[in-house]
């Protein structure tokens, strides 16, 4: 993997991702977070409903577009996080980092969250 991109997936935290709609199949693009937790990508929200997750959830390949310290457009697969103590722990450090931690339970029980795989690594 190129260098730059190594570099932005440490330290960017907002991209565009590029889903497929879960019915229409029609391509979607928005802006979000990602976190980098040792080495392991997420992508999360706020507690609720959320196009993008039924998206994943429904068509788990996407496109994982850097736009901050690089411009590159990355195949990604999203599998959903649904294991409650995985779910804990990854979520206990994205309220952290977005001091938010009073709202831990609320994001347990409702935030989607999906581990990102990069197609050919990271």
């Amino acid at each position: 993997m190129d260098a730059a991109v190594e570099h932005a997936l440490t330290t960017d935290r907002l991209i565009d991702i590029t889903t497929a709609g879960a019915k229409t199949e029609n391509p979607h693009r928005i802006e979000i977070a990602f976190h980098n937790f040792d080495g392991a990508l997420y992508i999360t929200g706020l507690p609720g409903k959320r196009d993008w997750y039924a998206n994943m959830v429904a068509h788990p390949q996407f496109i994982f577009h850097l736009k901050q310290s690089v411009q590159a457009d990355l195949a990604a697969t999203a599998t959903p996080v649904t294991d409650e103590a995985t779910r804990r722990a990854v979520l206990a450090r994205v309220v952290a980092n977005w001091s938010r931690q009073n709202e831990l339970e609320a994001f347990v029980q409702s935030s989607p969250l999906v581990e990102v795989r990069l197609d050919g690594g990271a």
